[in-house]
């Protein structure tokens, strides 16, 4: 892979001076600790735009009700062989609008496609929204896994994996406050141009997935890791998982603190005894409460440190389904207190 842009170091975790003033990061994440988060959309989006109606006063709920963060997906284009169109608004538009709906929970990407935009783009929204959410913003970025999407940008599916790593590159020099000049496959730049900064000097980036990178490069470049969290009927696949967070831990050179984030969609049943089931081929899990703490307190053993949870495939009303959450599983799993938002009074 062809590099000419000297790679800034990673973020050394929530020990690190970056990240131990970083409001989002540390509602989400400390070691030996999960949280909680919502997945969005609420709702399964299929051709109809009144399944988001409401959507922003149940994320004003979810704030106050004391969840550690919002997820929202990035899906350009929306391919009907998925059968899955995503968010549907684009995220970062949609993350300003809720930064100026909610105070404390941060605004998560699950995941910014980094190998479709360019990294001056990329991070001009990203610093925007971190300094109007007052330092809320955590980036997970991905290399892209819907091939339809890139010839629609004029690129090469093949190529994603070097584009990303030149683009988180170029995004990392970007953001720091006294950067140089920057000489990279994607752009020149004769020096200092770029503002706004992020309003805590920086804005994590978990990798997701590969990347089409080596674990190694996973354990060396990212902020932290978010991965799929294998079966989640069973405690096998817990299991499985605690093995790979443990091998990616084993890479990073200073063995710091890097946070790991897991993501389940959930049917969560009213009846609390429901035993963790399978449903649409593994791909959702319908449970009662009793069942996810289970899951949840052996993620929390693999190692994991954020718990996204997509609730869009529930049978049951939104805001029953938060409350729950929130009554019988947060107390349980709290998010962390950390500093508070940066003053954000735009």
């Amino acid at each position: 892979m062809t590099e000419t842009l000297a790679t800034p170091r990673p973020l050394a975790g929530a020990s690190a001076p970056a990240f131990a003033s970083h409001p989002g990061y540390r509602r989400m994440f400390a070691p030996n600790a999960l949280t909680v988060g919502i997945f969005l959309p609420l709702r399964f989006y299929q051709g109809d735009m009144a399944v988001l109606a409401g959507q922003a006063d149940a994320v004003a709920d979810i704030d106050r009700r004391g969840f550690a963060a919002v997820w929202v997906r990035d899906v350009p284009l929306f391919d009907p062989r998925f059968g899955d169109a995503g968010q549907v608004f684009d995220p970062f538009t949609y993350l300003a609008y809720l930064a100026a709906r909610t105070q404390r929970v941060a605004l998560a990407t699950g995941s910014a496609i980094f190998s479709l935009r360019h990294p001056i783009d990329l991070a001009k929204a990203s610093a925007t929204i971190d300094q109007l959410s007052g330092g809320r913003l955590v980036l997970g970025v991905a290399s892209g896994d819907r091939p339809a999407e890139f010839p629609a940008y004029g690129m090469q599916h093949e190529a994603r994996g070097e584009r990303f790593a030149q683009s988180v590159a170029m995004f990392r020099q970007l953001m720091q406050a006294d950067h140089g000049a920057i000489e990279s496959p994607l752009g020149r730049i004769a020096g200092p141009q770029f503002l706004p900064k992020p309003a805590a000097g920086a804005v994590p980036l978990l990798v997701t997935g590969s990347c089409r990178q080596t674990l190694q490069w996973v354990g060396e470049h990212a902020d932290g890791w978010l991965s799929y969290p294998d079966s989640a009927h069973t405690s096998e696949g817990p299991r499985r998982l605690a093995q790979k967070i443990r091998a990616w831990r084993d890479l990073i050179p200073d063995a710091g603190f890097r946070p790991h984030a897991t993501n389940e969609w959930l049917d969560l049943s009213a009846d609390p005894d429901l035993p963790r089931t399978p449903m649409q081929g593994g791909f959702v899990l319908r449970t009662g409460r009793k069942g996810l703490l289970d899951l949840l307190g052996e993620w929390k053993e693999a190692g994991v440190n954020h718990a996204a949870l997509g609730i869009q495939f529930s049978q049951r009303p939104v805001a029953e389904v938060i409350q729950e959450l929130a009554e019988e599983v947060l107390p349980h799993f709290p998010s962390h207190e950390g500093p508070t938002a940066f003053a954000a009074n735009w």
